[in-house]
């Protein structure tokens, strides 16, 4: 099992090489967006600058699946109501946004630290998704779960997760349907289209704590007791399908889902004990945006998350992360002019 682990090792230090670009620039990359586009169906504003005032909250959280009729461990973080402004200009993006305190009011939930290295690029004919993830600081939800206290949460701020992962898909009907008139309101999808989605994915994580992953008053009804750190390793092929509503041209709902059957090994720590298992698990990808578009103003509510299913060697029962980003984006198509225009040459298409 030590080769696994150098596996592991290995491919969270690439990934987060990979990711960390990212995050300043989500589409770092020479493409003809507006290339190959059944103009009846999608408008592109590859000339204009797509400005974006929003609220986004990020999350990684873990759910212990419970045994029979039993609740279900549901290990979420405190992570913040972020507020930002963005722009998009043909195949750039850039997102810059913070959690002030005052959207951020203090709910007994504990203090969660957190990297969360998300990026989502849209082209034509491709979607990639890079995941870094580092989690530290969790509670148990509902209140009072594991709890002496009714009205209080538990809270475990030393546990911790680790997540990386890299997806990958094509569109197959690009030509027709936009995620981008979506989900970064560069273009405008006019009429109602869908499209196949076929690829993969590969993951690897860990989540962890200074103790057992089950509070102690409810370890006795789970087999996961004594369990205090979690690793593993998936991979495999998927396909999926993407469609979006369009109502009376301006509004629209877009929704798309992917599934995988990937193989993967676990490896669970009790005590001074390991136990490995091979499996293979279902996993999903999913999006879902709803708003208004028109030339100039676009205004959605959007969600972009994945569920990775984890079994261990102790039970029947999964380990299942979660990740996701759900935004609500005001945005605003302007016209770039004078001197600012002539610096954004640097964006344009090479001939």
């Amino acid at each position: 099992m030590r080769v696994i682990a150098r596996l592991y090792t290995c491919f969270c230090c690439c990934l987060l090489v990979a990711s960390c670009p990212s995050v300043l620039a989500q589409q770092p990359m020479q493409v003809a967006i507006a290339q190959r586009t059944d103009t009846n169906y999608i408008k592109t504003y590859d000339s204009l600058i797509t400005t974006r005032f929003f609220f986004s909250r990020k999350y990684t959280s873990i759910l212990l699946q419970g045994p029979g009729k039993l609740a279900n461990l549901k290990y979420r973080p405190n992570s913040t109501l972020n507020m930002g402004v963005g722009a998009t200009y043909r195949w750039f993006t850039l997102n810059l946004a913070y959690g002030f305190p005052f959207l951020n009011p203090e709910r007994g939930r504990g203090k969660t630290k957190y990297l969360d290295l998300q990026s989502h690029i849209y082209t034509r004919n491709w979607t990639i998704d890079f995941f870094g993830q580092f989690y530290k600081g969790y509670y148990l939800n509902p209140k009072g779960l594991g709890h002496a206290d009714p009205g209080s949460y538990y809270l475990r701020p030393d546990l911790g997760i680790s997540l990386f992962g890299l997806a990958v898909y094509k569109l197959r009907n690009g030509k027709m349907f936009s995620y981008r008139a979506a989900l970064l309101q560069s273009e405008w999808q006019k009429k109602s289209a869908g499209t196949l989605l076929y690829g993969g994915e590969i993951y690897a994580g860990s989540v962890s704590g200074d103790s057992a992953l089950v509070p102690n008053t409810l370890s006795v009804d789970y087999p996961q007791r004594d369990i205090w750190r979690v690793r593993f390793l998936e991979f495999g092929p998927g396909a999926g399908y993407a469609y979006t509503l369009v109502v009376k041209k301006h509004f629209f709902i877009t929704g798309a889902a992917t599934l995988n059957m990937d193989f993967g090994i676990s490896r669970e720590f009790k005590n001074e004990q390991r136990s490995d298992k091979l499996t293979i698990s279902p996993n999903f990808i999913y999006r879902a945006v709803a708003g208004y578009n028109s030339n100039d103003w676009n205004l959605n509510f959007s969600l972009v998350g994945n569920t990775i299913l984890v079994r261990g060697a102790s039970s029947k029962n999964d380990y299942r992360f979660s990740t996701g980003n759900y935004r609500f984006t005001l945005a605003k198509r302007i016209l770039p002019y004078g001197r600012f225009k002539r610096q954004l040459k640097l964006f344009d298409p090479k001939e």
